[in-house]
This record gives C-alpha cells, structure tokens and sequence, in this order.
C-alpha cells in the first residue's frame, strides 16, 4: 500500500513596503488623533505601497525570500497560487505577472478571493493539491495593496489598512505533514457588511461610481465585530479537534491582524492568554490576505517559534468568510 502523502513546509518570507504612515501622518488628514487611533484599534502604523509597485511587486520580493529560505529555485515549482483581493488587474492573473517576474513559464498560476481568509483558504488549497498527487511544490502567497482601496476621507475605515504580501513554499513528503488541518467556513448573507462596491459587474466602473467613491472600502465596524469574533474562535476550535491537538500543545496563536480588541476577544473565548498570541498590528495595520503569514514570517525570524513548533492562524474576512490553520514549522 502506498504511504500517504504529507506537505512539508520547505520557507516562509515577507515583505512590507518601505514607506510607514503613522497614526500621526493621519491626524494631518482626517479628523483623528493617535490616542484615538490605538485605544480603538492597536494601530500606530502601517506600510504603503508606492503608486508604482503594484501586488505583484510585493508577492515578488516575498516570494524571492521564501524561496531562498526554501532552498529552491522558481524553476523547481509546479503552482502558484495568490491569495489577494487587490489584483494588479481583473485580468490576466496576479499569479500569472508573478510567474513572468520569477521566470518561469508553463506552470499552472491562479488567483484566490477569499478576502481576509484568504491566505488559510489557500493553506487548505495547496494541502489538497498536493495530497492528491497533483503537484509537488507549491508556492503560495498572501499579498495585499489596501491602501489603493481605501477611502482617505473616511477616518473609520482609512486607520485600519495597510499593504504587505508573506509567501510559502510547500512540497510533498512521505516523512512529514506540517498541515496538521485545515477548518473553513463562510457566510454570504453577510456580504453587505464589508464590501467594494464598485468595479465588478454589478457596478462597472462609470464617472459616477468614482465621483461616489465606489471604488473604495465600505465597512460596519460593529457589526463586524460581532460577527468576527465568535467566528474566529469557532475556526479556531475546530481546527483543533480536527488536528487532534489541544490548546496547550500550540507554541502561539497567529490571528488576523485587524483590529486588537478583536484580537483580545478572541483569546478570551478560546481560552488563552494575551502572551500566547502573536500580535503585530500597531505596525502593519490590517493587510488583509497577508497578515498571518507576515505575521507568521516575523514570528519566525525573531525566534518565537522553532523547528517543529506547532501554530495556528486563524482568520475573518469579507463574504464573510474565516478559517483556522494548525500547522507544524
């Protein structure tokens, strides 16, 4: 009988733009202050991407440190796959200019909408990929540009985001399996709550949808949170009983880096104290696809977690949708 096929976890590697907006470069644009700022979100700074570098770009540079980290050469992947809700274009894929940066050509290469959730969406993606024989090395990467969405007169929502992109390359093993499970979830009827309205087809781009200002992200924050945090804690849970693992065996919890009293909510309902939460959001804002695997990549250069240590990421985003990921190093 064949041994079953395990996905091993080869790098991980990030990527955050040079140029830092602090909670005080805000307060020169909207009506805010920095203590109004932090105490509502945990947010002192956030990355910007320049008006020249577009998601690809960002998925470029993380995906060269992973891949570096991996050991490997672009030329020895079988799939790419980019999680990311601000696209360089509708068409073709960003997947597909990342392909051409990295200078390969006939792979498969596709793109991944699942907002906020959609670096674990991807997890569970490239896990069946790759358990079915399919492909052999997958890069996967979250990369997001929410500052070119994001309406700069609205001083509820333009605190809240940033741009950055995390990258990791998996590969098939009959030894390991550092996907130890994977739990998704979504609901649609919630899809008026966080939003673009503007650019698809409901609502193509005309001089009215941008004199609007349809083009840029409509959010509820109340009810967000409400909906956000027994959700995440839910991913989390049952991630858990599918991974056969308890709380105490995870070395730390990655969440969504959105917001810190979601954060705060979301420990106490599991069950956890705040020290065993990875939490980098006063300085990358919320980064929507990319958050827990920059996270998870910080985490790792800085020594918090080592070879053979056990995470969870855990995720919420527009649709809404969430996710949790237990994952070995």
């Amino acid at each position: 009988m064949d041994k079953k096929i395990g996905v091993k976890i080869l790098g991980t590697g990030s990527y955050l733009p040079e140029k830092i907006l602090t909670n005080s470069d805000l307060e020169k644009i909207v009506d805010t202050s920095d203590e109004w700022i932090s105490a509502r979100t945990g947010i002192r700074e956030r990355r910007i991407s320049k008006s020249n570098e577009p998601t690809s770009e960002l998925a470029y540079k993380a995906s060269i440190k992973a891949l570096e980290v991996a050991n490997i050469s672009p030329k020895q992947l079988d799939l790419i796959i980019i999680a990311t809700i601000t696209p360089d274009m509708f068409f073709p894929s960003t997947a597909c200019f990342l392909q051409r940066k990295l200078g390969i050509v006939s792979i498969p290469a596709f793109d991944l909408s699942a907002a906020c959730s959609g670096f674990v969406y991807g997890i569970s993606v490239s896990k069946a990929f790759i358990e079915s024989g399919l492909y052999k090395t997958i890069l996967l990467v979250g990369a997001d540009e929410l500052s070119k969405i994001t309406d700069w007169k609205d001083k509820n929502t333009c605190v809240l985001f940033g741009d950055g992109a995390g990258a990791i390359v998996f590969s098939n093993s009959q030894k390991d399996d550092d996907i130890l499970s994977v739990f998704l979830g979504a609901d649609g009827l919630y899809s008026d709550l966080l939003f673009l309205p503007a650019g698809g087809s409901v609502y193509p781009a005309t001089e009215s949808t941008v004199s609007e200002n349809l083009h840029t992200i409509k959010m509820q924050g109340r009810e967000v949170f409400k909906a956000a945090v027994p959700k995440m804690a839910l991913a989390a849970e049952k991630a858990l009983e599918l991974s056969g693992k308890s709380i105490n065996d995870i070395k730390i919890f990655i969440p969504h880096q959105a917001n810190i009293r979601i954060i705060e909510a979301v420990a106490k309902k599991i069950g956890i104290s705040m020290d065993r939460v990875f939490v980098n959001i006063h300085k990358t804002g919320n980064i929507s696809s990319a958050t827990t695997i920059t996270a998870l990549d910080e985490a790792i250069k800085a020594g918090k977690v080592c070879k053979g240590d056990i995470v969870e990421l855990i995720t919420f985003g527009g649709g809404f949708t969430w996710g949790a990921a237990i994952i070995r190093i």
